[in-house]
């Protein structure tokens, strides 16, 4: 009987111990609950979006005044800064010694003139009289002589005279466009030299152009838009981040491409009314995007980003999946997907930190007001 309980107590002992040795990791791990999570509906809705340039405003026509003669400026006949006509007398240099000048040509002209015309009237005769062999051969041909070298000193005076006008004219400097004239370089009573003085400088100001530079690449773009007027298409962004109220169309695409930096110049024109642009002014040229239209769009926020690529997170059902996608630009709090998920996905907003691919989710995040986790 006694070997019996021993059996027994064995027997107990052995399945209190097989029970002790199960621990709590043989029990089954413990369940994660669902990641609380916030949701928004993937929408299509129009996006107008810019590509960006740096530019610089640039006059269509601008000249640097400078002296033609020498001479002390005995005249300045505008207001520095305003707009002047052209044709408008801007400089006068001392006249006398160009007026004298003239005067003496014209009286040279008049001279070799009168010598022409009494060489000529010689020639005349002694042609008649050797038509009836009453002159000497000799004598005829001294008159055809004299009569070519009269007619070129003629020629020569009145080339001289044309030079000298033109020196007198120089000394009274003349608006060549109409344009906004800078601030003199020269007081009254300065002495200038021809060709090295500057005096000033006037540009024109309505219209106005602006360039910015493209890569090659983008060639093919702009030689179609060269083809359209002016719309929305370039608009300018000043320095003090307002926007410029006119909008621009191409003026001109440059000859070539820098084979240095494989970029060229593009130059648009803009209507400037009210001189707010200026030239050397900088500004960001905004070229409106080919692709703007109706896109994809979703929170910014729901955009997460792992070596270098974009993702998001799409509820389905009860199941958190992460999608790779290819993102457009920003527009404020929002961003254009290009493609990656489709209308209508309810795109995870807010939890998504904690999530992995496959993740468990429950839609309302933990202590939101009513309604929080409904679709926004």
């Amino acid at each position: 009987m006694k070997k019996l309980n021993n059996i027994v107590l064995l027997s107990t002992a052995s399945i209190l111990g097989f029970t002790a040795c199960k621990g709590p990791a043989q029990q089954g791990a413990p369940v994660m609950p669902p990641t609380p999570v916030n949701i928004t509906e993937a929408t299509v809705a129009p996006a107008v979006y810019y590509d960006k340039y740096p530019a610089t405003v640039v006059a269509l026509n601008q000249v640097e005044l400078r002296a033609q003669v020498s001479g002390y400026i005995t005249g300045i006949f505008f207001k520095e800064g305003q707009i002047v006509e052209k044709g408008k007398p801007l400089y006068e240099i001392d006249r006398r010694k160009y007026e004298a000048a003239y005067l003496q040509a014209q009286a040279n002209v008049a001279s070799a003139k009168a010598s022409f015309d009494r060489a000529k009237k010689d020639n005349d005769r002694y042609e008649r009289l050797a038509e009836l062999d009453a002159v000497a051969r000799q004598i005829l041909d001294n008159a055809k002589a004299t009569l070519e070298t009269s007619r070129s000193s003629l020629a020569a005076a009145e080339a001289n005279l044309v030079a000298v006008r033109t020196d007198l004219d120089y000394a009274l400097i003349k608006a060549p466009f109409t344009g906004r004239i800078g601030i003199s370089q020269v007081k009254l009573g300065a002495q200038v030299s021809p060709g090295s003085t500057l005096l000033n400088t006037m540009s024109s100001e309505n219209p106005i152009g602006v360039d910015f530079v493209i890569t090659e690449n983008d060639l093919p773009r702009y030689a179609g838009l060269q083809t359209k007027g002016s719309d929305s298409t370039f608009r300018l962004q000043l320095s003090n981040g307002t926007a410029y109220t006119h909008s621009g169309k191409i003026l001109a695409i440059d000859r070539g491409v820098d084979h240095q930096t494989a970029t060229t110049r593009i130059r648009v024109e803009f209507d400037n009314p009210s001189d707010q642009l200026k030239d050397g002014m900088s500004c960001v040229m905004r070229v409106l995007n080919d692709q703007s239209g109706d896109r994809l769009i979703v929170p910014y926020k729901a955009i997460t980003e792992q070596m270098g690529e974009y993702f998001v997170f799409v509820a389905k059902d009860t199941v958190a999946a992460q999608q790779k996608v290819h993102l457009g630009p920003k527009l404020g709090d929002k961003i254009v997907i290009m493609d990656g998920i489709e209308a209508g996905d309810k795109v995870i907003t807010e939890g998504f930190q904690r999530l992995r691919d496959g993740g468990k989710i429950q839609i309302g995040m933990p202590g939101a007001p009513n309604g929080a986790s409904a679709i926004k």
